[in-house]
C-alpha cells in the first residue's frame, strides 16, 4: 500500500475515535459550577462513610462594646448631629471677691451668680450593609437545611458590632476623631509611663506593691482632675497584663493573686466605689509611641468612671428596608446611625501607658 494512503486511513481512524470521544461531553454550558458557588449554600458531596456535622461554627470574633459603654438612646434615625452642653458658673463673694458672701443688714448691692453653657455637637453618620441572596440559592438552602438567608443576616451583624466596637475604643482615624482609649476630649490624662517604683515601667518586672501603686496613681489623678468629684469605677488592662496579674501570686507563701490583692486594696474599693477591672484587646500598642494591635509594643490602661452621666455613645436602633425583588436576587439593605463617644466631662478618665 502507497505511504500516502496510510497516512490518510491514519488521520481518519484517528479523526473517527475523537468524533466518538467528544460525544461523552455535555453541550450545556449553562449549568457548570465552581466550587465557591457550591459552598456559598453549603452543598458538598458526602460519602457513604462520612457522617457530616450540621452545626455553623461561625467565625471567632469578640467585641465587648456594649460592656463599658452606655448607649444614648434618646438619638432618632433622622438626626444628622448629636450634641450635649456644659454648665459653667461663676460668683463672685461679698467683701472681697474671692472671698465668702456675707452681707451687712443695709446692702443693696449684692453679688449673684452668672451662667454661661456651652454646646458640643458630634456628627451621627450613617452606617449600612445590604444583604442579598438568589432564589435558587434560598431554594437550594432550604433543601439542605443550611439557612443561607439567616447566616447572611449573621454575618452582617457581625460586621456591624466590629464596627462599633472600633468606633466606641478606637474612633475613626480616616475622619479624624478617637474613642474611649485614645480621646482627645480628656484634660491632662496623658502621661508616657506608668509612674511605678521600679526601673522599668512594665508590670512583669514589678512587685505587688509597685503595681498596685500605679493602679493607685491612675485612678487618684482622674479623682483629682474631677475636683475630687468622680471615683472611677472601671480600670481597663491589655488582655497579657490582666493574663498576669490574675495568674500571678502576691508571694510564694500566699494563696491570694496580684489581681485579687488589687480589687480589695485599691483607692477606689476602700472609699467605698466599687472598682472593675476588665482586659480590652484595643488597648495593645495603644499607648504614646506604640502600634495598635501590635504585640510587645507599647501598650496602655484606662481608668474612667462608668456612668451615662459621664460618658457614652449615641446610635441607633438597626434598620431594614422592605424586602426588594430584582431579577432573580432578593435584596434587603439594612442601615443605622452611628456617632462618636461622648466624654461629658473631660476630667473623669485617665490613661497610662508602657504597663
Amino acid at each position: 500500500m502507497d505511504m500516502s494512503v496510510q497516512k490518510f486511513l491514519k488521520r481518519r481512524e484517528i479523526a473517527e475515535a475523537s468524533r466518538k470521544f467528544a460525544r461523552h461531553f455535555t453541550t450545556d454550558g449553562m449549568m457548570t459550577y465552581d466550587q465557591m458557588t457550591i459552598d456559598s449554600t453549603g452543598a458538598f458531596l458526602i460519602g457513604q462513610l462520612e457522617r457530616l456535622d450540621q452545626t455553623l461554627n461561625e467565625p471567632l470574633v469578640e467585641y465587648t462594646w456594649s460592656r463599658d459603654v452606655d448607649i444614648r438612646t434618646d438619638v432618632s434615625p433622622a438626626d444628622e448631629i448629636a450634641s450635649f452642653t456644659n454648665s459653667a458658673f461663676a460668683m463672685a463673694g461679698g467683701m472681697t471677691p474671692g472671698g465668702l458672701n456675707w452681707i451687712s443688714n443695709e446692702g443693696n448691692a449684692l453679688a449673684g451668680p452668672s451662667l454661661d453653657i456651652g454646646k458640643t455637637g458630634q456628627a451621627m453618620r450613617l452606617w449600612g450593609a445590604e444583604v442579598k441572596y438568589t432564589v435558587p440559592e434560598l431554594v437550594k438552602a432550604q433543601a439542605l437545611g443550611t439557612p443561607v438567608d439567616a447566616q447572611k443576616v449573621e454575618g452582617m451583624n457581625l460586621k456591624r458590632n466590629m464596627d462599633l466596637d472600633q468606633l466606641i475604643y478606637f474612633g475613626d482615624s480616616t475622619l479624624g476623631f478617637g474613642g474611649l482609649v485614645n480621646s482627645n476630649s480628656l484634660v491632662g490624662s496623658f502621661q508616657n509611663v506608668a509612674n511605678g517604683a521600679s526601673t522599668t515601667p512594665q508590670w512583669t518586672t514589678k512587685t505587688p506593691a509597685e503595681i498596685l501603686k500605679d493602679v493607685n496613681e491612675i485612678l487618684t489623678s482622674a479623682w483629682q482632675a474631677s475636683g475630687w468629684k468622680v471615683m472611677p469605677n472601671r480600670l481597663l488592662l491589655p488582655p497579657a497584663q490582666y493574663g498576669y496579674i490574675a495568674a500571678q501570686l502576691v508571694s510564694t507563701a500566699g494563696n491570694q493573686s496580684i489581681l485579687t490583692y488589687l480589687l480589695e486594696n485599691n483607692i477606689s474599693t476602700k472609699s467605698g466605689t466599687k472598682l472593675e477591672i476588665l482586659p480590652l484587646k484595643w488597648l495593645i500598642g495603644a499607648g504614646v509611641g506604640g502600634t495598635p494591635g501590635t504585640l510587645g509594643t507599647v501598650d496602655r490602661m484606662v481608668a474612667y468612671a462608668k456612668d451615662k452621666k459621664y460618658v457614652q455613645y449615641p446610635m441607633t436602633e438597626l434598620q431594614r428596608t422592605p424586602l426588594e425583588y430584582r431579577s432573580l436576587f432578593q435584596i434587603t439593605t439594612y442601615w443605622s446611625r452611628f456617632g462618636q463617644i461622648e466624654f461629658r466631662y473631660g476630667v473623669t478618665a485617665a490613661y497610662r501607658d508602657a504597663i
